[in-house]
């Protein structure tokens, strides 16, 4: 029997961006081969009207309020019956209509996560690069979880998990939570798969980059977290003098 991939997006208050994340995953095709479910955080705009118009093609629907997007993402996990997961929250989207077929192909040799690059847009869908050329972080031969030592290397729209390997989101976190849990997942991950085509187009501009002062302070407790303050002391530093060189290339912007 096939292996399934669960599709989770999660949303709140984002009627401008839900219903091209919603169109992306319903133009993949391979109904038979995903679940899709969408949790959405009570959103008191026009997300439900949107969501209203997808219902019969919507596996599981929660609208109800949630502790934040670690808190829904967890509820989507719960939820989740594939043997994948992975997460494509409102805003983001395949990056294109093959991309699901490429997944589906990458799990019949069972590895135990899947990653991919990551398609930079901004709100007005124009691309503006893939991650790995316009940020410092490159995609490693070798990933592992120690790769994370000095960064997030795989963003987790670009990143899916066997449904085993996959624990929940550290609510203790409300920035970073993705990045442990991507470490996490590598630590029992006996193999990877990586793709040679971006999985996702990132719509920029999320939280972490909108509170970037505590998304840094959790970065350091997540990285001390799994690596030690030693280890995390010297690869904020690395960070620090690596983001500033490669703005400085880029004319003083970071992408």
């Amino acid at each position: 029997m096939s292996a399934k991939l669960s599709i989770i997006t999660i949303t709140y208050q984002a009627e401008k961006y839900l219903e091209r994340t919603i169109q992306s995953v319903l133009t993949q095709g391979h109904r038979d081969a995903i679940e899709y479910i969408v949790i959405d955080g009570a959103s008191k705009d026009g997300t439900l009207v949107i969501i209203e118009k997808y219902t019969n093609q919507i596996d599981q629907f929660v609208s109800e309020p949630d502790k934040g997007i670690y808190d829904a993402m967890n509820k989507g996990l719960q939820r989740a019956s594939g043997d994948y997961v992975i997460f494509m929250n409102a805003g983001d989207r395949f990056a294109d209509e093959k991309t699901v077929g490429q997944l589906i192909s990458a799990m019949e040799s069972n590895p135990d996560v899947i990653v991919g690059d990551a398609m930079f847009v901004d709100e007005a869908g124009k691309t503006l690069g893939l991650r790995s050329e316009v940020t410092p972080h490159k995609i490693p031969t070798n990933l592992s979880w120690r790769s994370f030592q000095y960064g997030m290397v795989i963003c987790h729209q670009s990143f899916v998990a066997k449904r085993n390997i996959a624990p929940l989101f550290d609510l203790h976190f409300r920035l970073s939570s993705d990045i442990d849990w991507e470490i996490k997942c590598l630590k029992l991950a006996k193999e990877i798969v990586q793709i040679p085509a971006p999985i996702c187009q990132y719509l920029i501009g999320g939280a972490s980059v909108q509170n970037l002062k505590r998304s840094w302070q959790e970065r350091f407790e997540v990285l001390k977290r799994h690596f030690g303050f030693g280890n995390a002391l010297w690869s904020h530093l690395i960070i620090i003098l690596r983001g500033i060189n490669f703005a400085r290339k880029k004319g003083g912007k970071y992408w």
